[in-house]
């Protein structure tokens, strides 16, 4: 299986918690105003890569915390991002797995069907970007985020508590008191 992409960055502290190998699929429906990666809106003119090669690169990084699916929108090549998350839990289970999207969590729920694997890959993720990017709630002070209306969430205890369940790391509890 093969993803369209638009590029890759290695070692990126942007796309998530600690070191992440980022993924930049090619194609998105959203075309937000003041997108930051607006050459990867027109579907099918990126890089077809295969699974195998993208494994092969996560293998050569031994400092990585987990990968990143961003874009573009990731979930209009969810199919394939399936079966490169199964490959990335069985091959490196301390990897953590997360996703960017246009869509809210409420719409992928909504609109997942067996033939587009929304739902699938939510299921195989650890946490999710969700929401457009809106240009003026856009901010730099928002953690992993480009918009304030953006919510970083834990899937997994979304899911399990059936409501949005925001992500917090340690870093959000910890008190720093100056002597």
């Amino acid at each position: 299986m093969k993803l369209n992409i638009a590029g890759i960055q290695n070692d990126s502290i942007v796309d998530g918690p600690g070191i992440r190998y980022a993924i930049f699929v090619q194609g998105c429906p959203h075309h937000c105003e003041g997108c930051h990666n607006p050459e990867t809106w027109e579907f099918g003119t990126g890089r077809d890569v295969t699974l195998d090669e993208i494994i092969e690169k996560i293998k050569q990084d031994p400092l990585l915390d987990g990968v990143t699916y961003s874009g573009g929108e990731p979930f209009t090549q969810a199919k394939a991002l399936c079966e490169l998350t199964d490959r990335i839990r069985a091959e490196f289970p301390k990897l953590t797995v997360m996703s960017y999207t246009g869509f809210t969590l409420e719409q992928l729920l909504e609109r997942g069907n067996a033939e587009n694997c929304f739902t699938e890959l939510l299921k195989r993720l650890d946490y999710l970007v969700d929401g457009p990017f809106i240009l003026a709630q856009k901010s730099y002070e928002l953690k992993f985020k480009g918009s304030a209306n953006q919510r970083f969430l834990d899937v997994q205890r979304t899911l399990k508590e059936g409501k949005p369940v925001l992500y917090q790391d340690d870093w959000d509890n910890i008190e720093i008191k100056l002597v």
